[in-house]
């Protein structure tokens, strides 16, 4: 064994052991999961090359860490051991030939998502909970009785067949709405936010005050049985969520029962996929074998049952350090300011800027320029920093302040009375610019193939556009003079603005970029009005009468075309030959009003686009995502995971293309 591997043996374990009592004790960790667990797995690696190093004091032969003294000790009937992981189907196969060891014949495993919460133990006697302690170290946790009391889905009393004795154990968590919830509130009060809801529910768990920790819309999730005395016996672990549940106590809803490590694979591989359909955190999936005389025979190691096994998704937050806060300057003068980071690998993509919303938001999460900062990266949500690791943050750093004045233009910035959002008010800051032409020519808008961003940024500075108005006058004979550009790239460019002028007036405003007008709100204002100079001349409580409309909106759009600059692009376009006119009238029966239909996968006699556009036609609504207003999901073929799994969620109706084609003649769902 060489020096160097006993010396980096001994630094992990005094890394890990620093780490655990930050995490499990403290709750304020310095580091993410995932670099939490790479320490981890350094040292079972150099543990496993070198048998000679393992101790009984070494991490990886605990669980947690030892109960910080906040609240009395409780010393465990059972021990609450930890689980092995996994993060791949190989990993998976190993597993289960090292149950091949102890066990022979079929294996049916259950797979349950597994919670990104704190581990919890609730003992009941004479059916009423007399106690709930943290798992701790394993052996001795901590009681957290009154706290627990106030979580509503924790029974306090047991309905009946309830036994003398029983040990429930599960997990505390906070789902991600009570999380933003909760963010919002410390925001409006200047408190500061929550990096996470492991983070959030943690904290509100350990408040010495009860009352707090009532205020924080915590919620509960059985999975397991501890200590039973005069219970019914069981066979099978399926059985005993199934008994948990008519004892009225919350159980997944997204257990499965699978007969194969392939399908285990298949079932995790399913939920990476969809980890963000639901309203709570998942980090993997645990999977059990079902037979608890199996389990008997396969036992235990000195932290974990060889009967189980965590399979961990790749991470979505890291640690990183904040080089800078900068300011961006969007099509509506919106000022957001952004991280610059020390590039990082998150949620399989490398990140070196991410949002931080606005003023507030900054001031709520307290992060300045030279912190190593928690940056979070879901599915294809935007990168943003969560917060701050304070213990690691550098004597005398600064708080940032938002500038008082434009980076773009130097203009001065205004943050507009009851609003979050700070604005450049300079109309003709080349920021706002190049994001207020190119999000015009974009594919919701006018939709002219060719004009991106980056090209909108050449044109700009070449002199050559000024407005969206300037589209329609471009000089052609210079562009095709700039490299990259040719006769037939020109043509193409050419054929696109001219076939924008035919666009429907609802991508006409929506182009126009009027701050707070999307596009249902387009599509509504374009078919109620019926023109442009009809919208430019109505009263504003006219078009706050439209329906999607509102009072915010019209107020938005009469200030809009109130300013002479915004006047004088639109009297351009007109006469560039944009189309101004609006639908006369509804072409069809307004069948779909006041419903709000998802589509998703591929249909089969309609594009999504054409299926999405009868349905605003008949006055309904087509959102990209399902929610609690959905009214139906009508599904092709291969359709979003995520859609899928909230509508079964949900209860919402899913139609097929006959249903579909039948709401939209009748506005009737089949029964």
């Amino acid at each position: 064994m060489s020096e160097g591997a006993a010396e980096r043996a001994e630094e992990l374990r005094e890394l890990i052991a620093y780490h655990n009592r930050r995490y499990f004790d403290l709750d304020d960790p310095e580091i993410s999961d995932a670099e939490y667990d790479e320490l981890v797995r350094e040292l079972a690696r150099l543990e496993s090359e070198h048998p000679e190093l393992v101790t009984a004091e070494s991490p990886t032969q605990q669980v947690g860490g030892a109960p910080v003294g906040l609240f009395a000790e409780v010393r465990h009937r059972t021990p609450m051991m930890s689980l092995d992981k996994t993060t791949n189907y190989e990993e998976l196969l190993a597993w289960g030939k090292r149950m091949e060891r102890y066990i022979s014949g079929e294996v049916v495993f259950t797979c349950e998502l597994k919670v990104d919460g704190l581990a919890m133990s609730l003992l009941y006697e004479g059916g009423r909970l007399i106690r709930a302690a943290t798992r701790g170290n394993g052996e001795i946790g901590e009681d957290v009785t009154a706290n627990v009391a106030t979580i509503a889905a924790v029974p306090d009393r047991l309905g009946a067949g309830f036994p003398d004795v029983l040990e429930v154990r599960g997990e505390i968590y906070m789902t991600v709405g009570a999380f933003d919830d909760l963010n919002a509130r410390q925001v409006r009060s200047g408190g500061r936010t929550f990096i996470n809801p492991r983070n959030a529910a943690a904290g509100s768990l350990r408040q010495k005050d009860p009352t707090v920790t009532a205020t924080r819309e915590l919620s509960f999730s059985a999975y397991q049985l501890g200590e039973v005395v005069g219970g019914p016996v069981f066979r099978y672990h399926h059985e005993t969520l199934d008994w948990l549940r008519q004892l009225d106590f919350p159980v997944s809803a997204h257990v499965r029962m699978v007969r194969s490590l392939e399908e285990v694979d298949r079932y995790c591989t399913d939920w990476l996929g969809r980890r963000h359909s639901i309203d709570f955190e998942i980090d993997g999936v645990v999977i059990k074998v079902d037979d608890l005389a199996q389990r008997r025979e396969l036992g235990a190691t000195s932290k974990a049952p060889r009967w189980a096994i965590a399979y961990k998704f790749p991470p979505e937050e890291r640690t990183t350090l904040l080089k800078d806060i900068m300011v961006s300057i969007g099509r509506t003068g919106k000022a957001t300011p952004f991280a610059v980071l020390e590039p990082v690998v998150v949620g399989g993509a490398r990140v070196s800027l991410a949002t931080l919303h606005n003023e507030d938001q900054v001031r709520a999460k307290d992060v300045r320029p030279g912190d190593t900062v928690v940056v979070r990266r879901a599915g294809d949500v935007i990168p943003e920093v969560r917060g701050p690791v304070l213990p690691l943050r550098p004597e005398g750093l600064a708080p940032w302040s938002f500038p008082p004045d434009c980076p773009v233009c130097g203009a001065p910035l205004q943050r507009l009375a009851g609003e979050a959002d700070t604005y450049c008010i300079n109309l003709e800051c080349p920021g706002q610019q190049v994001q207020r032409i190119s999000h015009f020519a974009s594919r919701g808008a006018m939709d002219i193939e060719g004009l991106g961003e980056r090209t909108v940024s050449l044109f700009c500075k070449e002199g050559l556009l000024a407005d969206a108005a300037g589209i329609y006058s471009l000089d052609l004979r210079r562009v095709e003079s700039f490299e990259g550009f040719g006769a037939i790239s020109v043509a193409n460019l050419s054929a696109a603005i001219n076939a924008s002028k035919s666009r429907p007036l609802a991508n006409l405003l929506v182009g126009l970029s009027i701050r707070h007008l999307g596009a249902n709100g387009s599509q509504v204002l374009a078919r109620a009005l019926g023109n442009m100079d009809a919208i430019i001349e109505a009263p504003e409580d006219q078009i706050a009468a439209v329906e999607g409309i509102g009072p915010v909106i019209a107020a938005s759009i009469k200030r809009f075309f109130s300013m002479p600059r915004n006047r004088e692009v639109v009297e351009r376009l007109r006469a560039a030959g944009v189309n101004f006119e609006g639908p006369s009238a509804p072409a069809t029966a307004q069948t779909l009003v006041g419903k709000s239909i998802v589509v998703t996968g591929t249909l089969q006699r309609w594009s999504r686009e054409d299926a999405e556009a009868a349905i605003k036609a008949r006055g309904g609504k087509a959102p990209g995502s399902v929610s609690q207003k959905t009214t139906a999901v009508v599904l092709g073929s291969e359709p979003g995971g995520a859609k899928l799994a909230k509508a079964t969620e949900l209860g919402i109706p899913l139609l097929d293309e006959d249903a579909f084609e039948r709401l939209l003649e009748t506005g009737d769902l089949p029964r």
